[in-house]
């Protein structure tokens, strides 16, 4: 049964697995127009502005599985996203699966585009969250 309360929970932070945790912070702040941060023990944080943070943190004994991450991006920025893409040479897609390069959708009266990070994770920048039921 939930509990009552004012007080929401909400995500604070969580571990993305890479193999070189500075590659893939700083490939995620460029594309996202954000900073790396110092690091913090073993990871190196990745401050969304949301009050989540991104932890990365080096795997490179195990395979990495892939996971998915998306980010609610301004409208006036997906553009300028899209392009850092470009500039870096990683090839962008309309849908999930990857079948349809260069191409962003429009998804809920939005704009979205998937591409992977170094570690392969499948990412995605959109404009409008996803309308549920």
């Amino acid at each position: 049964m939930p509990e009552t309360s004012t007080t929401t929970v909400q995500l604070d932070h969580t571990v993305v697995l890479a193999r070189d945790r500075r590659l893939s912070a700083e490939f995620l702040a460029v594309i996202l127009g954000l900073e790396v941060g110092a690091p913090f023990g073993p990871f190196l944080p990745v401050d969304l502005g949301n009050g989540v943070t991104l932890d990365y943190y080096e795997q490179r004994d195990e395979p990495i599985q892939s996971q998915h991450y998306a980010f609610l991006v301004p409208e006036d920025r997906f553009d300028t996203m899209i392009a850092r893409l470009g500039a870096v040479g990683v090839t962008y897609y309309a849908d999930p699966h990857h079948t349809e390069p260069g191409r962003i959708n429009r998804l809920f009266g939005g704009r979205g585009a998937y591409f992977d990070d170094p570690d392969g994770h499948n990412l995605e920048i959109m404009t409008r969250p996803y309308a549920r039921p």
